[in-house]
């Protein structure tokens, strides 16, 4: 019986990492093409001769950084995400700290609209908050699409926020209440210290949501000086004449700030995302 089992879990061991490895290679593939086609000479990116490495040089990226307004976007989606994420995790975090601890009237009806907010796709979004935009003055601006970002990313990362403040014990505010701090003491240097996988969920998910979003951007902005990257680099692909020699280095270079991101907050992520799906 044992030596079934045994049989048993080997089978089942090598049917589970046979399918991890389909599974990474499905998903590392483009990356890698896309990584592969950016060192290749313009006139060879679209070769019908199938090469992993054909006369491999950086001159698409040298080109890319200095005979394109690439340095601009960067700098402005570095901008806006830097903001997003960091209005995001301070509305996130304060929000659903106070929808963890009190009870205040308007609390349910607060949590039903963080939770119906996230039902709206974009494109039904967009219209109205144009017209705040406009109204406010701030068409073609960072601002707009900083403000735009934070309606998309506070109130799930709210919910989240709130979902991992419950499983901080309420003893915690009990005994720093006794040491005779306040409400915002008591979150600011006990919880948040206790919060940090978490903020580091919040802190990914807005930052991503700022730095690769296409729509509202293509909506707001109007010049190049104030593109975002995933605006700017749709000029690459007009309707002829593709600019493929520009766009797979662009796509390569804007996974970097993403990757480092990612570095900083991975060792959170799974107790944080955990810890926040368990309670809401």
């Amino acid at each position: 019986m044992g030596t079934v089992d045994r049989k048993r879990s080997t089978g089942r061991s090598v049917l589970l990492h046979l399918a991890l490895v389909t599974t990474s290679a499905i998903a590392v593939a483009p990356v890698l093409w896309i990584l592969l086609s950016s060192l290749k000479p313009a006139n060879r990116i679209l070769s019908s001769e199938i090469k992993l490495f054909d006369q491999p040089t950086l001159d698409n990226y040298r080109n890319v950084l200095s005979n394109t307004d690439f340095t601009t976007w960067f700098l402005n989606s570095v901008v806006v995400a830097a903001f997003t994420m960091v209005l995001g995790i301070f509305m996130s975090a304060t929000a659903g700290y106070a929808l963890s601890r009190f009870n205040f009237p308007g609390r349910r009806s607060l949590m039903w609209t963080f939770l119906i907010t996230q039902m709206f796709p974009v494109a039904i979004l967009i219209v109205p908050i144009y017209g705040i935009m406009s109204n406010l003055g701030l068409i073609n601006t960072l601002t707009s699409l900083v403000i735009a970002y934070c309606t998309v990313a506070v109130p799930f990362c709210t919910w989240m926020l709130k979902g991992y403040f419950d499983t901080i014990p309420r003893e915690l505010d009990e005994a720093a209440a006794l040491d005779g701090l306040g409400p915002f003491s008591t979150f600011w240097r006990v919880i948040i210290p206790l919060a940090r996988p978490g903020l580091a969920v919040t802190m990914f998910y807005t930052f991503l949501t700022a730095w690769g979003e296409v729509a509202y951007a293509t909506a707001f902005l109007q010049t190049d000086d104030k593109f975002t990257l995933g605006y700017g680099l749709q000029t690459f692909v007009p309707q002829f004449n593709k600019q493929w020699e520009y766009l797979t280095p662009a796509a390569i270079l804007i996974t970097i700030p993403a990757a480092m991101v990612f570095m900083l907050a991975q060792r959170h992520l799974v107790g944080g995302l955990a810890a926040g799906a368990t309670k809401g």
